[in-house]
């Protein structure tokens, strides 16, 4: 009875400490940011006047939302498809460079503490704007691409739907890369947790580098690509060169906001699939099986 109720105790104990780390997130969530997304999707549903006294606020019905997905293309569609298939392109560059990248900044190195700095330092230090400023001067793309005229190439052998998305992502290249901080973080911090004994008895093994990364590395790593196919999906989809948000502003509340709930319905959409695809991937590779 004495042993039932320690680990009863430990249970509660456990949800105790639980519930205090996610007490600040819940509180800011509920004093911050409840009551404007509850109110932004009343707004919606509305017709919004700002007058000299305040605001008036008319019932309009589903009025924005079907003026937004069946009247009125341009203000989604128009900007949406050409974003979505830039994003698929751009989703798996950052994961597959951030993955190299904290890879080799595991190894011991003189000054691998500057070099993960490095990395990680355009987070710390750019913003939106810096980043929107870059890309309309230019400086995030590769040289060599207008050196030899790439873009013109990919133009004239690509159907006009898929050629405007490469030609964005290849011209914001090293933005794309410059913005992988996180996810290098996190990958650094995955790679951390898979003891270095695994990889000693695979090279007693006689395993080569190639067999390490695809049997030991790449498994291990699951959870935390899972974790930043997420983050990264989300990053996208906020980014600053990003169409739609540029559309969401204070000229017509009412509409703006039915916008801003279509744009977030259609992130967990992608969000959904892009998870889909990953479990799929998985368990065709039988990475994380033994889980």
């Amino acid at each position: 009875m004495t042993a039932k109720r320690r680990m009863l105790s430990g249970q509660a104990i456990r949800k105790l400490e639980g519930s205090l780390f996610i007490a600040p997130w819940v509180i800011g969530f509920l004093a911050f940011m409840a009551f404007p997304l509850g109110y932004s999707l009343y707004m919606s549903f509305h017709q919004v006047t700002i007058i000299s006294t305040g605001i008036e606020v008319h019932p309009a019905g589903l009025k924005h939302y079907k003026y937004i997905l069946l009247e009125n293309g341009e203000i989604l569609y128009n900007s949406l498809f050409p974003f979505l298939r830039q994003s698929l392109l751009m989703l798996p560059i950052i994961l597959i460079f951030s993955l190299l990248v904290a890879i080799m900044l595991n190894q011991k190195f003189p000054g691998r503490a500057l070099f993960r700095s490095i990395f990680f330092l355009p987070v710390i230090f750019t913003t939106g704007e810096v980043v929107q400023e870059f890309m309309t001067q230019g400086k995030g793309d590769l040289g060599f691409l207008q050196r030899y005229n790439i873009a013109s190439l990919v133009s004239e052998n690509m159907s006009g739907a898929w050629a405007g998305p490469i030609v964005a992502v290849m011209g914001s290249f090293v933005l794309i890369l410059w913005y992988s901080g996180v996810q290098i973080l996190i990958f650094l911090a995955g790679r951390q947790t898979i003891g270095a004994s695994v990889y000693e008895a695979a090279r007693i093994d006689g395993a080569t580098p190639w067999e390490v990364f695809w049997k030991i590395t790449l498994p291990g790593m699951t959870p935390f690509i899972l974790l930043n196919l997420i983050y990264t999906t989300v990053d996208l989809f906020t980014f600053p060169t990003n169409p739609i948000l540029s559309q969401v502003t204070s000229s017509n509340y009412g509409q703006s906001s039915a916008l801003a709930w279509i744009y977030f319905v259609i992130i967990l959409v992608f969000l959904g699939m892009a998870l889909w695809v990953f479990q799929k991937v998985q368990k065709a590779s039988g990475m994380g099986a033994a889980d």
